[in-house]
């Protein structure tokens, strides 16, 4: 099943199989089960059931290589609109966001740069306020230095503000001893794009090679790890890892999907672990889909039987 993930993500790129996936009624069934909704009722909702289970939370406003500014205005009124309401609703403390730097001008194809930073800053001032923090999403290896530079400018003002570094790219484990620094919130993941060869591990036995040795320059620095994986094996290493370097629970956390692996979300947030659920919402979910497919490619006969049975 390994050998359909360049496709799928080949497939998440396609704005014709986004139209047919999107327009058919049957994908919403499959859909539910990795996205809660589309409105930021639904996202605190979610948030709400989570947090109230014992577990933390950080919410995605669904959307990513926006080219137009009213686009990238809305997406930042979306993330202010959520966190005046988890800071009204109690969730805040338990609640953080994770933005997507092209979602909020990134991309765009003038001062795209100089706009995403400014958004992130209103996004970062906002979380401030509302009593919790922002964790900026790392995207294809296009973008890692850019997030990083942008990362660096917000840590001046807000230094609570986290990152995420993706072990399958070869460049990570210099950037994990940049970033274990006292303070330092890293959410490390395996990484979800399709990266060339010359950038990034391309089998499954390497990437985990490199997610274990990330793990142990974060674990052994002074900031907070967030362990991102499914994985049973690395959820198991880094159990040991944290114990190896005298971690105490609380010092560090574990991070799952949202519809992804709930039981093992209960019982290890139920043997006293943090664990934080990445719960994405809004209308833009194909692309964020087509990623989960393509970590899990089994799930791919289920969406497909979901499709044709229209249940």
């Amino acid at each position: 099943m390994s050998l359909l993930r360049q496709p799928i993500l080949v497939l998440s790129r396609s704005e014709q199989i986004k139209k047919a996936v999107t327009a058919w009624p049957a994908t919403a069934s499959v859909v539910a089960g990795y996205v809660p909704g589309e409105t930021t009722q639904d996202a605190v909702q979610a948030a709400a059931a989570l947090v109230g289970s014992g577990l933390s939370v950080t919410l995605d406003f669904l959307g990513e290589d926006t080219r137009d500014v009213a686009q990238a205005d809305a997406c930042v009124a979306a993330y202010v609109d959520l966190l005046g309401q988890l800071s009204g609703l109690g969730l805040a403390r338990q609640a953080e966001v994770s933005v997507k730097l092209s979602a909020v001008g990134q991309a765009l194809p003038r001062d795209g740069q100089q706009v995403a930073l400014e958004h992130a800053r209103t996004i970062c001032r906002a979380a401030r306020n509302a009593g919790t923090t922002v964790t900026l999403d790392m995207e294809d290896h296009t973008t890692t230095d850019a997030t990083l530079e942008i990362l660096h400018e917000l840590r001046k003002d807000f230094p609570e503000t986290g990152a995420v570094l993706q072990a399958a790219l070869h460049r990570t484990e210099s950037d994990c001893r940049a970033l274990a620094h006292e303070g330092s919130r890293v959410r490390l993941c395996k990484g979800a794009y399709l990266e060339p060869e010359q950038v990034a591990h391309q089998s499954r036995h390497e990437i985990d090679k490199a997610y274990v040795r990330c793990l142990k320059i974060l674990l052994a620095g002074q900031g907070y790890p967030m362990i991102a994986t499914h994985d049973p094996r690395m959820v198991q290493i880094g159990g040991s890892l944290a114990s190896r370097y005298g971690r105490t629970q609380g010092t560090y956390e574990f991070q799952m999907l949202y519809g992804v692996r709930t039981g093992e979300q209960r019982r290890l947030a139920e043997a006293g672990e943090t664990v934080r659920v990445y719960v994405p919402y809004g209308a833009q979910w194909y692309g964020y889909l087509m990623r989960r497919l393509a970590e899990r490619p089994g799930n791919v006969s289920l969406f497909l039987r979901s499709l044709i049975s229209g249940k």
